[in-house]
């Protein structure tokens, strides 16, 4: 039997859990889901970062993942650091028109 995309992802994190880990590393873990499961595994991921209490480092391009899941954002282009802090601290203080223009419409 064949697992859907979502089942796949909570397997891997499931198997990652167990394992205790003290840090979480998810790479785009989302970009190959369709939108509704996205929002659900989105919720899912936020849960469990809340329900662990175990630091997570998110690689994303989409600002929707971003915004709703960090703490803290560290925003990079071309592999230097643009800008970091909170989500709501960069939306509503971009230090570059990149910056804002990434985060400026979620």
């Amino acid at each position: 039997r064949q697992l859907s995309g979502g089942q796949r992802q909570r397997v891997a994190i499931g198997r990652a859990i167990v394992r205790s880990p003290r840090i979480f590393l998810f790479d785009e873990p989302l970009s190959n889901l369709d939108a509704q499961l996205r929002d659900e595994m989105r919720g899912e991921i936020k849960r469990l970062h809340q329900d662990i209490a175990t630091t997570m480092i998110y690689v994303t391009h989409d600002q929707i993942e971003a915004m709703t899941l960090a703490d803290r954002i560290v925003l990079m282009r071309d592999g230097m650091i643009e800008q970091q802090g909170a989500p709501l601290e960069l939306f509503e203080r971009p230090a570059s028109t990149f910056v804002a223009g990434f985060l400026g419409s979620p």
